[in-house]
């Protein structure tokens, strides 16, 4: 009889061993970093037993891993799913060579794979033109393993409905840990206005990264409930209270996007109960359309360039709203101040943009000073607070076309499955990836988030769910619960 892996003849001593480099390492060092060596190791080791039930631990890992920068912060990560991400990657690459067919051919012929695919390889273009190539090549890069970890793996794991509850909890679990204690130390500090950065700490970039992932995943612990019903009766409570749990929490986020996506999310979930979502996305381009050019034609948005002495952030969120709707909030008018930088410099490079990561080099002088407010020597580097204009500055129209093309089509597949389907599992898991890739949708509208680890994970996920549960609608393998 074969003995157990975890007695084998190789396994026992190297644990030990690397056990005690970890502590010899930290008693050199005093780093706690060497005490990783014996987790990584056992992770390498799941990987090479069941590599789908490794796959499932980078989404555990996802809400508790911070960013660390190293190099004189030339270069960063997120630890420890960043590392785990790039383990996959090569993963892949062996599968892959191995069995150039792993993938099936239902998912290459697949219209959201294809506007996929082509933005990577614009992304690609985009990147050989750039004015910044090594920026440029670490986006590329990490948007490689997104793609890998997140888009592409997914269809290889997700195969039965205990796939995607587990998926659930294992998201959720580390989620809401880190949700109670940002929101334990923000109420050490009195719901402060102007403390909640302080108390997100480094579990997340900031409050808008924060924001974006508890309104993204509000909607499918809502879905969860309901879909919770004949279970016993204390898990459908526990999942009542933790999304009652959620509401407070989004709105102490401070984050107007933030409210404004659980709002829409809501009109995503309507819209496809009426068979109406097809006119959802294509309304609001065109209502964005006719606001350019009013404000373009003869130069009106001068008009609403803000006073240089009234705005400034403000000391609590009912004068932030107010501020907002007087366009005297410095947040609002900042966005203003780089949207039109944004579209003015989008005219020196139509085709290729500046490149990926570039906006911040080349803004200031397409900038219109009028627009100027207290933050705009922009020193944390950020960039355009819109993800259309951040596609279309730094990877040019292409990019953009095809980025309000895959929005779109996401909700028309989403609409078209969930009319198709017959299993109600599948049909509301349909309705929570919807709203919760909706949510997101809003949340990009008024910042760039897709490619942060926690929110750019998500919204891939979205994508691959979606696709798989298309596959299974057309080939009616599903079966009433």
């Amino acid at each position: 009889m074969q003995r157990p892996f975890a007695y084998s003849k190789w396994f026992q001593p190297t644990s030990i061993g690397l056990g005690l480099l970890s502590v010899v390492g930290y008693a050199a060092t005093a780093s706690f970093l060497y005490f990783a060596i014996p987790f990584a190791f056992l992770y390498l080791v799941l990987m090479g037993i069941n590599w789908k039930a490794a796959w499932m631990v980078i989404l555990f890992t996802i809400p508790f891993s911070i960013q660390i920068w190293f190099l004189g912060e030339t270069l960063s990560t997120s630890v420890p799913d960043e590392p785990l991400m790039w383990l996959f990657l090569l993963l892949f690459a062996v599968l892959f060579f191995k069995n150039p067919k792993l993938l099936p051919e239902w998912w290459w012929r697949h219209p959201l794979v294809l506007l996929i695919t082509l933005q990577y390889l614009w992304t690609i273009v985009a990147v050989v033109f750039s004015e910044e190539q090594f920026v440029s090549i670490k986006f590329l890069l990490a948007k490689s393993w997104f793609l890998i970890g997140f888009f592409i793996l997914p269809v290889l794991i997700f195969k039965e409905k205990k796939d995607f509850k587990n998926a659930f909890f294992l998201f959720m679990i580390p989620l809401l840990i880190t949700v109670l204690i940002i929101f334990y130390r923000h109420k050490q500090m009195g719901f402060n206005f102007r403390k909640i950065e302080k108390a997100i700490g480094d579990l997340y970039y900031n409050h808008v990264d924060y924001s974006t992932i508890i309104s993204m995943y509000f909607p499918v612990l809502v879905i969860a409930y309901s879909l919770s019903k004949g279970q016993k009766w204390w898990i459908r409570l526990t999942l009542l209270l933790i999304a009652l749990f959620f509401l407070p929490a989004i709105y102490l986020t401070y984050a107007r996007a933030a409210m404004i996506a659980v709002i829409f999310s809501g009109v995503i979930y309507i819209a496809i109960k009426l068979r109406l979502v097809n006119w959802v996305v294509p309304s609001l381009y065109a209502l964005l359309i006719l606001l350019i050019v009013f404000l373009a034609n003869h130069n009106k948005y001068l008009e609403y360039r803000p006073n240089y002495e009234r705005t400034f952030m403000h000391g609590n969120f009912a004068s932030h709203m107010a501020a907002t709707l007087k366009g005297q909030d410095m947040s609002s008018m900042e966005r203003l101040y780089r949207w039109i930088a944004a579209v003015r410099m989008s005219k020196a490079r139509p085709i290729t943009g500046v490149g990926p990561n570039a906006f911040y080099d080349f803004y200031k002088p397409y900038a219109v000073s009028s627009f100027r407010t207290y933050v705009s020597r922009n020193d944390e580097h950020s960039t355009t607070h819109n993800y259309f204009l951040y596609m279309l500055v730094e990877q040019g129209w292409p990019a953009l076309i095809l980025y309000s093309l895959l929005i779109f089509f996401f909700f028309y597949y989403a609409q078209k499955i969930y009319w198709r389907l017959r299993d109600p599992f599948y049909k509301k898991t349909v309705l929570a990836i919807a709203m919760m890739f909706a949510a997101g949708f809003i949340n990009n509208f008024f910042s760039e988030l897709i490619e942060t680890h926690k929110v750019g994970a998500l919204f891939y996920l979205c994508i691959a769910l979606l696709i798989v549960i298309d596959r299974k609608s057309n080939m009616q393998e599903t079966s009433i619960v």
